[in-house]
């Protein structure tokens, strides 16, 4: 499956779209699969037979695929503007808020939406889920805490909703690759 430019597959971006679908003409080629899984050679039987559909399900299956990857950019479904906006509200009122302890319940109330809409519709337009957001945006100020004003490293972790600065180390190495001790000032 050959890949788009900011590397993710057409595969990926498909699994990852809620209740995504995809139609596509159906081939003689596929025909000619479907009927050998209805109608095996009367000489296979058992597991042999199961195999042999499978094998056909799987031909089907990976024509599929080339047929998705194969669409273009403007025929993939956008995501509507109404859940954009939505979406761009509920980071303008995360973002206003990290320095307090946020429930996606209070998140979705504040914008007037239910909260499975909420985190279906922020993963759609951000590619993280709100708390993978709020945890990026704390990390991220408290390594410019610890840069520019040289806080310990428990102010740190402190500051971005961790009780244990381990914890806080742990998280930080994994998103900027050095432990925080190397940010601080």
């Amino acid at each position: 499956m050959r890949t788009r430019g900011n590397g993710s597959s057409a595969l990926h971006d498909f699994l990852s779209t809620h209740l995504a679908q995809l139609s596509f003409p159906v081939s003689v080629h596929i025909r000619q699969l479907a009927e050998q899984i209805l109608q095996p050679p009367p000489s296979m039987e058992g597991e042999v037979r199961a195999l042999y559909r499978n094998s056909r399900a799987l031909d089907i299956m990976c024509l599929a695929c080339v047929a998705m990857s194969e669409r273009s950019e403007e025929e993939r479904p956008r995501p509507q503007l109404v859940s954009r906006r939505r979406s761009e509200r509920v980071r303008d009122y995360v973002l206003e808020n990290l320095d307090k302890s946020l429930t996606i319940e209070e998140i979705a109330a504040e914008v007037g939406a239910s909260v499975s809409s909420v985190q279906r519709h922020f993963k759609e337009h951000f590619q993280m889920t709100v708390f993978e957001f709020i945890r990026r945006e704390r990390l991220a100020q408290a390594c410019a805490s610890l840069e520019r004003e040289g806080v310990t490293i428990a102010q740190a972790a402190y500051s971005a909703g961790y009780a244990d600065p381990s914890n806080f180390t742990v998280a930080f190495k994994k998103v900027y690759g050095v432990p925080p001790k190397f940010k601080r000032r």
